[in-house]
C-alpha cells in the first residue's frame, strides 16, 4: 500500500510541476528574443559604454564583469582588514592552529 501511495504522489509532484508548460494562457512560444540595453537616456559616459559593450559584445562585457568583481572584492577585503585593524581585531598575526 505505501509503494502505491508513493508513485501515486510521485506522478501527482511531476503533474504539478508539468503543468506550466500546459498552460494555453502563454500563447505561442517566442523564436528569437533578443535581450538589448537602452541607452537612449543613459547620459554618463561609463553606463553608456558599458550598455553598448552588453549590446555589440557580450564576451569582452562578460570579461569586464569578472575583473570588476575581482577587484571589487579585493578592495572590500582591504577595507574589512583595514576596519578591523582599527577596531583592535589584527589577523596579520593571529595564529592558525589546526590539528
Amino acid at each position: 500500500m505505501r509503494g502505491i501511495k508513493k508513485k501515486l504522489h510521485g506522478i501527482f509532484g511531476l503533474i504539478f510541476a508539468l503543468m506550466p508548460s500546459l498552460a494555453w494562457a502563454g500563447g505561442k512560444k517566442a523564436s528569437m528574443l533578443v535581450v538589448v540595453a537602452d541607452t537612449r537616456r543613459i547620459s554618463n559616459p561609463i553606463f553608456h559604454y558599458f550598455a553598448n559593450l552588453y549590446n555589440t559584445n557580450i564576451t569582452l562585457f562578460a570579461l569586464w564583469a569578472v575583473v570588476l568583481t575581482a577587484l571589487y572584492g579585493c578592495a572590500l577585503g582591504l577595507l574589512m582588514d583595514f576596519i578591523m585593524e582599527r577596531t583592535g581585531l589584527d589577523l596579520r598575526t593571529r595564529k592558525i592552529i589546526e590539528h
